[in-house]
């Protein structure tokens, strides 16, 4: 919560200093803005390889179908919750927003002091290529080394994001709204903020009612008992704004609901990686917001929009468990496949981080879903097994 407070600040910093400022002290941290944004634009790759093949190669083992029906359903979860989020805000978001428009004087655009490029190693798709190669053959070779350097790469870059660049973003955010202030459209942009964070949370809580209704209704179970018994977990995440850290909350109120301890402990540490329905809602509502605002993109249809959401709940295995992970692994497929640019990606993260800690929260409490459905699984492949014997 103190990095929402930072970003807020961030914010109104960057705000009175465009208006007021010198010159040279925008520009100033104008340049600290694009330092920054090399750096995160050379980062990006790292985390899609590193986290995603250590992601793979450490799926849990010899659990078979029932890892197979775990993984579909949090998947399915992932990309209906986005295809639900994106057909709401492509039709609520330009009814309800103003989009930005610049102030069409070129004079007025910023120049950074530093002209500095951080090429990264390689390309998105590259990385993400490499990624899955690398951690499906790691897992079926038992390749123990390289999962090492797996896992030792993926702490390297977690470290560098908690401890370098996410300390840095609200330095980054100040610079970006900076820039818009100058030019011109930073309050239309302040005013979408507002719009889309109550339309993202109020997503939120419309998917986990479709989620719990449904399995409350198909498995003869209270909706509503079930939905409070993950209440817990729900406002631990809330306060934590991390997956990991609630997991043994999640974990009790799974058993609570009935969820047998093996199924429980097996599924929600599981998909706590995996099933990221609420990240995922943020970010389609956000990105749909943001080419609303951006001049140089427009709100694509179903057909761009769809495969983006697919490649989305694979990427998200990626995210890193520091506050702002899910928006940092996704900045990749933002670039190649929506076209953003630096001022989209920024606009970009301080929309996401502002409601991380509810998307979160979206997610665990989502969890509690897929392992009701997980132990009825298990329940019908041991029932089989005994009639078959």
């Amino acid at each position: 919560m103190k990095l929402v407070l930072k970003l807020l600040a961030g914010i109104l910093a960057g705000l009175l200093l465009g208006l007021y400022a010198p010159d040279w002290v925008a520009r100033l941290l104008f340049t600290a803005k694009t330092v920054v944004g090399q750096l995160i634009g050379f980062t990006i790759p790292l985390i899609i390889l590193f986290f995603i093949t250590s992601g793979i190669a450490s799926l849990p083992k010899n659990s078979g179908k029932l890892l197979g029906k775990t993984v579909a359903l949090a998947y399915g979860s992932t990309i209906l919750a986005g295809t639900f989020a994106f057909t709401l805000a492509s039709r609520l978001i330009p009814t309800l927003t103003e989009a930005a428009t610049a102030s069409a004087d070129p004079a007025s655009k910023l120049i950074s002091y530093i002209s500095m490029e951080i090429p990264p190693l390689f390309g998105v798709m590259s990385a993400l290529a490499a990624a899955f190669i690398f951690g499906i053959g790691i897992s079926a070779n038992e390749a123990t080394d390289l999962r090492r350097i797996a896992d030792q790469g993926r702490d390297i870059i977690d470290r560098l994001l908690a401890r370098v660049i996410i300390p840095l973003l609200p330095i980054y955010i100040a610079g970006v709204f900076v820039e818009m202030t100058v030019e011109g459209t930073v309050f239309a942009t302040l005013k979408t903020f507002g719009v889309v964070l109550v339309m993202a949370i109020l997503m939120h809580w419309i998917w986990l009612c479709v989620l719990f209704v449904g399995t409350g209704l198909a498995l003869g179970r209270s909706p509503l008992m079930l939905l409070k018994n993950m209440l817990p977990a729900y406002f631990t995440a809330l306060g934590t704004m991390s997956s990991a850290a609630t997991i043994p909350v999640a974990l009790r109120a799974s058993r609570q609901n009935g969820v047998s301890e093996g199924i429980a402990n097996f599924t929600v540490p599981l998909c706590a990686t995996i099933h990221l329905c609420g990240s995922t809602i943020t970010l389609v509502t956000c990105a749909t917001a943001v080419m609303y605002l951006s001049e140089h993109l427009a709100i694509p249809g179903y057909g761009t929009m769809l495969p983006f959401i697919m490649m989305l709940g694979v990427i998200m295995i990626a995210a890193p468990g520091a506050p702002g992970g899910g928006v940092m692994s996704a900045l990749g497929l933002l670039t190649s496949m929506l076209g953003f640019g630096e001022a989209s990606i920024a606009l970009m993260i301080a929309l996401y981080l502002a409601q991380d800690s509810f998307g979160t929260a979206c997610n665990v409490t989502g969890d509690g879903v897929i392992a009701l459905w997980a132990d009825r699984f298990a329940q019908s492949d041991s029932a089989s097994r005994s009639e078959a014997a």
